[in-house]
């Protein structure tokens, strides 16, 4: 999903190799020099399989979220229901925006049952976390509980959506908290033509 600083300077292969003497030495050990010197200088290292990458927002600890909760419902890409100790409770997803699929009002917009798919691909029945944010009101003017979601692997969805395509980044009315990263988010969808940002399917537009 994120990719990595493109190869120049320090970041290359050869300036990360260790010095000369050392390259009879273990590969354990010179594998580690490597990585030191990427990480001093500054170089974004490509995520392990099913990991998050190194610039991926950490979650925050346990006792300031919600949860975890269970998911009743996943109603589209970009809303869901749980269930709290208040009872059930309509989520939508701070700081992104999928394709409509439900409002009776306007037809269904380009890649909405995909991002519908997606979110139900990775909700369904599973435990949450749910964040607040100072910055955002807690509801939206549907009484919905605006939150990030966090699964028990520390994927947070929200942005997840925005890196694969599915739901472009949106900003209500001022800043939140994870802004910066959803915004880079859908720059690196949108240059490698992800989801709905793809010629062959919307090109970004609804």
């Amino acid at each position: 999903m994120w990719e990595p600083i493109a190869p120049g300077g320090a970041c290359d292969g050869d300036a990360a190799s260790p010095p000369r003497r050392r390259a009879e030495q273990s590969g354990l050990r010179g594998l580690a020099a490597a990585l030191a010197v990427m990480i001093m200088a500054g170089c974004q290292l490509p995520s392990v399989a099913g990991q998050p990458p190194t610039d991926y927002p950490p979650q925050p600890p346990a006792d300031t979220l919600t949860g975890p909760v269970p998911v009743t419902r996943v109603v589209d890409g970009d809303t869901i229901r749980v269930k709290t100790d208040q009872g059930n409770t309509t989520v939508r997803l701070i700081g992104l925006d999928t394709p409509e699929l439900l409002d009776p009002r306007s037809p269904v917009e380009c890649f909405a049952q995909e991002a519908s798919d997606y979110t139900k691909g990775r909700l369904t029945g599973q435990m949450v976390f749910l964040e607040d944010d100072p910055s955002q009101d807690s509801a939206d003017r549907y009484g919905r509980r605006l939150a990030y979601v966090w699964t028990l692997d520390g994927r947070l969805v929200n942005l997840d959506l925005i890196a694969e395509g599915y739901a472009h980044e949106y900003t209500y009315s001022t800043p939140y908290r994870h802004q910066h990263a959803f915004k880079t988010a859908e720059t690196r969808a949108v240059e490698k033509q992800r989801g709905l940002w793809n010629p062959k399917t919307c090109a970004g537009q609804p």
